[in-house]
């Protein structure tokens, strides 16, 4: 299916065609009027009913065959213009060859409206630059009025025909975006599910198997992979993420960021969308989280394990970054400020208190977390 004969190009196509309908309508009353008006001009008088009574019948016919769709053939389209042609052609047999005014005047212009809607700017070049030629091919004297008329339908036909063309666009793209917004939903949908269910035991089987060891440990590893690799795929697919496009001008996603923390001994969880901040605050607290998983490898080991959990709210965000290891003495943290090792004071607390937010060390002989608060901005 081409995207011309898509439901919603075929909409905007129907709503055109109603449009035209009533348009059709009021240039035959127009037409008729005048051919009755101007009835001493035709040889024989009856010609301008004949032709009025043409005009009537093509204008009931095309309003019920435009209707519908299916209806909408080159067959149609062609016999409209050629009608209009035709009583253009027939005009100086009727009126004589020094008439002023065509038989059919602005009727012509149902015709070609029909061929820029169907055929959009192609279709309504061709269509007025044959209606104007005739005309003006048939007239002994051209006057700047006609020549006028003539380059209105000339100009008519591709205008009509783009904005056609732009509407049916516009329409399918609303169509795209509604569909891509539907899909999004549904995986957002799934990747709660998976994340609430899934992602949370893997992270349970990756941690237990670590604690017991042996063959639970290299079972846990496995885990932890997977885990590793649903959660990117769940993360690749949110719309939120907008990988190819990138946040918002002077936004950083804070998700996307510390994903690229993880590492085979670091865990990075968070929402399965994006959660984007100012570009400064998000670089601070990844910078933070950073120092303090440099302090579990500085003093906890190279293999040991650490996880950063992220949870975004209206008007906060919480980092949480946690180890195993057996936890910081008490009064280590000032004794090594007093030392002149500002490791904890500035590049953790520090970057955080200068963001309005908050940093809470946990420490104790099950491990170590530090909790990071801070304002989304």
């Amino acid at each position: 299916m081409s995207a011309w004969t898509s439901p919603a190009a075929i909409e905007v196509e129907n709503r055109l065609f109603r449009a035209l309908a009533v348009l059709r309508v009021v240039v035959l009353v127009n037409a008729v009027g005048l051919t009755i008006y101007r009835a001493a001009n035709f040889d024989p008088p009856a010609a301008a009913l004949a032709s009025a009574l043409v005009m009537v019948a093509w204008t009931g016919f095309a309003v019920w065959a435009y209707a519908a769709p299916e209806r909408r053939t080159a067959l149609l389209v062609g016999a409209d213009l050629a009608i209009a042609l035709g009583l253009l052609l027939v005009t100086p047999l009727v009126k004589g060859p020094g008439f002023q005014a065509s038989v059919p005047g602005f009727w012509v212009s149902g015709a070609l409206l029909a061929c820029a809607i169907h055929y959009r700017w192609i279709g309504g070049l061709l269509a007025g630059v044959a209606l104007a030629a005739v005309d003006l091919g048939l007239r002994q004297e051209i006057d700047q009025s006609i020549y006028g008329n003539a380059f209105l339908l000339v100009i008519a036909g591709p205008v009509v025909g783009y904005l056609c063309e732009s509407m049916q666009r516009m329409a399918l793209e609303r169509d795209e975006a509604e569909r891509a917004a539907a899909r999004a939903e549904e995986r957002a949908r799934l990747a709660r599910a998976v994340h609430d269910g899934v992602l949370q035991v893997l992270a349970l089987v990756q941690r237990r198997g670590g604690e017991l060891g042996g063959d639970a440990a290299e079972l846990g590893r496995l885990a932890g992979e997977q885990e590793r690799e649903l959660r990117s795929l769940i993360r690749g697919e949110q719309p939120g993420r907008r990988p190819a496009a990138g946040p918002a001008r002077g936004m950083l996603d804070l998700a996307a960021a510390l994903d690229e923390l993880e590492t085979g001994t670091v865990t990075v969880s968070g929402p399965a969308t994006a959660v984007e901040l100012p570009v400064h605050r998000a670089e601070e607290i990844v910078a933070a989280t950073r120092a303090a998983l440099d302090n579990v490898r500085r003093h906890v080991g190279e293999d040991a394990r650490a996880w950063v959990l992220l949870q975004a709210f209206p008007d906060h965000v919480e980092v949480s970054v946690r180890d195993e290891g057996p936890g910081i003495p008490a009064g280590r943290v000032a004794e090594a400020e007093g030392d002149g090792r500002l490791g904890i004071a500035g590049s953790i607390r520090g970057r955080i208190h200068d963001l309005g937010g908050t940093a809470e060390l946990i420490t104790g002989r099950t491990g170590t977390e530090w909790e990071l608060t801070v304002p989304r901005g």
